[in-house]
C-alpha cells in the first residue's frame, strides 16, 4: 500500500508556472505507475499526466501536451508535474493517483490517490 500527499499547487496568472509534488510512502515507489488527473468545479475527473513504472514512458492529455511535463525521482519516492503557459481552464484540484499495472487514462484503474492541491489560474 502507498500513501500520496501532493504540495504545490496555488494562484497563478495565465501563463504563469506552477510545479505540482506527490510524495509517496514506502519502498516500493518504483513499482509504482504514476499520474496526474484533475478535477474542475462540476466536472469529472480527469487524466492529465502519467509515467509508465517500468521504462519511465510519459503520457500526456492533448490539452496539456508541449506545457506539461511529468517526471519522478524515486530514491525521493516523488513524482512531479511540471505546468508551463497555464491557461484559466487548467483550473482544477489535481490528484495524484498510483497504480501497479501498466498507464491508464481511467482513473478507476488507479487503487491510491491523494487528497489533491488546488491549481488556480487567473486570467
Amino acid at each position: 500500500q502507498v500513501q500520496l500527499v501532493e504540495s504545490g499547487g496555488g494562484l497563478v496568472q495565465a501563463g504563469g508556472s506552477l510545479r505540482l509534488s506527490c510524495a509517496a510512502s514506502g519502498r516500493t515507489f518504483s513499482r509504482y505507475t504514476m499520474a496526474w488527473f484533475r478535477q474542475a468545479p462540476g466536472k469529472g475527473r480527469d487524466f492529465v499526466a502519467a509515467i509508465n513504472r517500468n521504462d519511465d514512458r510519459t503520457y500526456y492529455a492533448d490539452s496539456v501536451k508541449g506545457r506539461f511535463t511529468i517526471s519522478r525521482d524515486n530514491a525521493k519516492n516523488t513524482v512531479y508535474l511540471q505546468m508551463n503557459s497555464l491557461k484559466p481552464e487548467d483550473t482544477a484540484l489535481y490528484y495524484c493517483a498510483a497504480t501497479v499495472g501498466s498507464t491508464s487514462y481511467i482513473a478507476l484503474s488507479y487503487a491510491y490517490w491523494g487528497q489533491g492541491t488546488q491549481v488556480t489560474v487567473s486570467s
